[in-house]
């Protein structure tokens, strides 16, 4: 009984936590593309496009360690470069989506490249969501899940033995 409510309880959270990833990130995401457009009236496109990345990326990285996957606090140096990480390889599908539909399709209409980068876009979200809930955020988690689940304090005793130290010990040791 525990393991079917303790499953609907991760899949009710995992679906949270998903709608929050893409309010903040959507949200910020909507905002950058504003933010490029305005920049780049005063340096050219593509730096516009990559200062506008690093501060999104920051800002996304701080909202989602704060909100999406409850840490509470602020990111780390760490969280921050895996995020990057993960967004770089998100920003590599949807430049792969478009170079690919450039090979296939001599002028691709307005419409079509809008089908093709906002589904590479969400494949690729979907992706990164799984990345920093299991991998980037994975430790406030499973920190949050073992307080939930150690209601009761546990008392345990440890024994502890000297290890080996000569050669003949080691190898009887392994």
């Amino acid at each position: 009984m525990e393991t079917a409510q303790s499953q609907e309880q991760v899949a009710a959270g995992a679906f949270s936590a998903f709608a929050r990833f893409v309010l903040c990130g959507g949200g910020v995401g909507l905002a950058s593309s504003f933010a490029v457009t305005a920049v780049a009236s005063w340096v050219p496109w593509a730096l516009a496009n990559a200062l506008i990345t690093v501060v999104s990326t920051l800002l996304a990285t701080e909202l989602h360690a704060r909100f999406t996957f409850g840490a509470g606090g602020r990111a780390t140096r760490r969280q921050h470069a895996q995020s990057a990480g993960s967004a770089a390889a998100a920003y590599a599908v949807t430049c792969t989506a478009m170079l690919v539909l450039q090979q296939l399709v001599a002028a691709p209409g307005a419409a079509l490249e809008q089908v093709i980068y906002l589904s590479a876009s969400a494949l690729a979200g979907i992706a990164r969501f799984a990345v920093l809930r299991l991998v980037v955020f994975a430790r406030n988690h499973a920190h949050a899940a073992t307080t939930v689940r150690t209601a009761h304090p546990v008392h345990t005793t440890v024994a502890r033995t000297s290890a080996p130290t000569g050669p003949a010990e080691l190898c009887r040791a392994a």
